[in-house]
């Protein structure tokens, strides 16, 4: 599958086929998209829970209920859900720890270097902590290209996806213990294998034309 046929077959799966269990392999390479995706001066502040069990998909369905029950199918039916979190906050340990793993994979080679990049990140996140305010919601925007990479690399894969912010968030949290671990969730994204129900699979993609979205200068 070409990248261009990937971005047009995509789409947004409304129902799944219970019992379906994607190959791992399949998985693995999905994983391998989620670690090494990019974000704002190397700030990883995020984790991935993945919910490959019927036990750990309950988990996450217990934040589908209520105003959000239209969403259970989804959760309960699909192969993989994972739930992409941002940290409470990017903390001195995270700091160093990301540092210690630069250092470690090669990454400073020059003089100085380390030092450098350990200043320049550290105060990026100030500035959003202090100046802008916005720590949480600079540390939302890089999941949210972690999520982009994971659609499309489904996409060219061949699995089916349904990436939702309709889940109670604090219900989820609480189900998955994630408080206690300095994390809260921030997106939903289940996998597997489109069942007959799903009548977006059947609907033409709508986008807006191309002389409306882009400016060539």
């Amino acid at each position: 599958m070409t990248l261009d046929d990937a971005v047009v077959a995509r789409h947004t799966v409304k129902a799944f086929e219970p019992g379906h269990t994607l190959p791992q392999d399949k998985i693995e390479t999905l994983l391998n998209v989620l670690q090494n995706s990019p974000s704002s001066v190397n700030s990883q502040p995020w984790h991935f829970v993945v919910a490959a069990t019927a036990q750990g998909r309950e988990a996450m369905a217990k934040s589908t209920t209520g105003a959000f029950v239209y969403n259970e199918p989804k959760v309960l039916n699909a192969s993989h859900v994972i739930a992409l979190c941002i940290r409470s906050d990017i903390d001195d340990k995270h700091l160093q720890n990301i540092l210690a793993q630069e250092q470690k994979d090669g990454r400073f080679v020059a003089e100085g270097a380390q030092a450098g990049q350990d200043k320049s990140r550290r105060s990026y996140v100030d500035m959003h902590r202090y100046e802008q305010r916005d720590l949480p919601q600079w540390m939302e925007k890089q999941v949210y290209l972690a999520l982009g990479g994971l659609l499309l690399g489904a996409a060219m894969l061949g699995i089916d996806a349904t990436p939702m912010e309709g889940f109670d968030q604090r219900a989820l949290d609480l189900s998955l213990g994630l408080r206690e671990k300095g994390l809260t969730s921030v997106v939903l994204v289940s996998l597997g294998v489109r069942s007959d129900k799903d009548f977006n699979a059947a609907l033409p993609k709508s986008r807006l034309p191309r002389d409306e979205i882009f400016t060539f200068i």
